[in-house]
């Protein structure tokens, strides 16, 4: 029964890992998304808008709240910018977010 407990705990402790990796990643993700974003729309306190988007991602799970926030950043300002352009930079941004830390 040790062995068990001792794979048990194994696994646990790598999902843990895991799960704390993803996290990061996705956070810097946010960030380089945010400094895209905040470049784009001009924003003057560029730090304070990357912690919006930062913080956007905390409304619920998956990755729409950060695309809706950044969508309607952009629309608000009317600045005409595609969903597909917005996704392909999330994708970009994890790729580049993922070497960061792999």
């Amino acid at each position: 029964m040790n062995k068990f407990d001792d794979r048990k705990k194994s696994f646990e402790k790598k999902f843990v890992q895991d799960e704390e990796l993803q996290f990061k990643i996705n956070s810097r993700r946010n960030k380089y998304l945010g400094e895209w974003a905040a470049e784009k729309l001009g924003k003057s306190n560029k730090e304070s808008y990357i912690q919006e988007v930062i913080k956007s991602d905390f409304i619920e799970p998956g990755d729409e709240d950060v695309f809706r926030k950044i969508l309607n950043d952009f629309k608000n300002a009317s600045i005409n910018v595609t969903d597909s352009e917005i996704k392909e930079q999330m994708k970009t941004f994890f790729e580049r977010a993922k070497k960061d830390f792999i």
